[in-house]
């Protein structure tokens, strides 16, 4: 093996053209990590903000960006017994994502699903392992109950559409044109062009005024009222992101009368055992899903490594349904 790699690094804060490739050293497995050689990386909004000098790593983590990989495990650190060399996985990361190796926890790798392409598997880890803890562990969404998922057309919408809908729950979608609405509703959401009509006002035309049990939000101020006068009484509002600001007035009385509830989680930040029970539920409860081709990924475009600038300014647009993926 090479002493080598190509990986990408943001030389300064800023615009998708800061990104380079850099020759450094491949990197070695510390007890209980594995090293993949890359096929494919995911690329991810918090990638964007990391770039804009908005969301660094983690202390002792490598700024290669980069939080999920697909490929070959080349070898196993100390400690290592549910993996070794030749198997082939998808694995979320900290770092490292966007790179010809990366070192990944054990614990957060999961088996390469059977039928699923290196660039499929790669667009797995961060979208899956947030959808199910805010969804699921948090959102708490039932079988029978009724969720809105805002952004429907991006990696984690298509994602949480097709869990919510596997898992038996009813399932809208709000997205930015008709033809992605029209997509949404294609995976199982009743959409809701957001930029034609109110969506708080079309969800109660939706639900005859009883709102929704579970809302996953990716925009936070700009939509919290409006967000809680959709939600059912009892209701649960998971808020995963901040694209419309982070602060906001709240009317506390009308929120407990009806006894919402307000959650939200990071995932970059929990510690490598909690990733790892998120990893053991995906592994029991949702893969056999994906090999079954019951849920599968929905890929927008692909780029090489060498052009991650481009995959970078395509996700800023805006316009893309689905992940966007690099390939080494």
């Amino acid at each position: 093996m090479a002493e080598k790699m190509n990986a990408v690094f943001a030389k300064a804060p800023g615009g998708p053209e800061v990104l380079e490739v850099r020759s450094v050293p491949i990197p070695e497995p510390a007890p209980g990590e594995i090293l993949i050689r890359v096929e494919a990386a995911g690329v991810n909004r918090p990638d964007l903000n990391q770039r804009k000098g908005g969301y660094p790593p983690p202390a002792g983590i490598t700024e290669v960006l980069g939080l999920e990989v697909a490929g070959e495990i080349v070898a196993c650190g100390s400690a290592v017994e549910s993996f070794q060399p030749g198997e082939k996985v998808c694995a979320l990361v900290a770092g490292g994502g966007y790179a010809e190796y990366c070192v990944a926890p054990a614990q957060q790798a999961l088996p390469w699903p059977a039928g699923l392409s290196a660039v499929e598997a790669a667009a797995l880890p961060e979208t899956f392992f947030t959808v199910w803890t805010n969804l699921f562990r948090l959102g708490l969404l039932k079988r029978g109950e009724s969720v809105l998922i805002h952004g429907g057309a991006s990696g984690i919408g298509t994602t949480a559409i097709q869990l919510a809908k596997a898992f038996g729950a009813q399932v809208f979608a709000t997205a930015g044109s008709s033809e992605k609405c029209e997509r949404c509703e294609e995976l199982g959401a009743r959409s809701i062009n957001y930029r034609n009509e109110p969506f708080e006002q079309r969800i109660q035309e939706l639900t005859e005024g009883t709102g929704v049990n579970v809302i996953l939000d990716m925009v936070c101020a700009e939509y919290l009222e409006r967000n809680l006068s959709c939600l059912a009484i009892g209701g649960r509002l998971v808020v995963i992101a901040f694209l419309g600001g982070g602060q906001a007035e709240l009317n506390i009385e009308a929120m407990v009368r009806r006894r919402q509830a307000i959650l939200g989680s990071t995932l970059r930040p929990q510690s490598i055992d909690e990733k790892g029970v998120i990893a053991r539920e995906l592994k029991n409860q949702v893969w056999p899903l994906l090999e079954d081709r019951e849920v599968l990924p929905i890929i927008n475009s692909v780029h090489k490594l060498s052009n991650a600038s481009a995959a970078h300014t395509e996700l800023e647009a805006g316009d893309h349904f689905g992940k966007v993926v690099l390939t080494t």
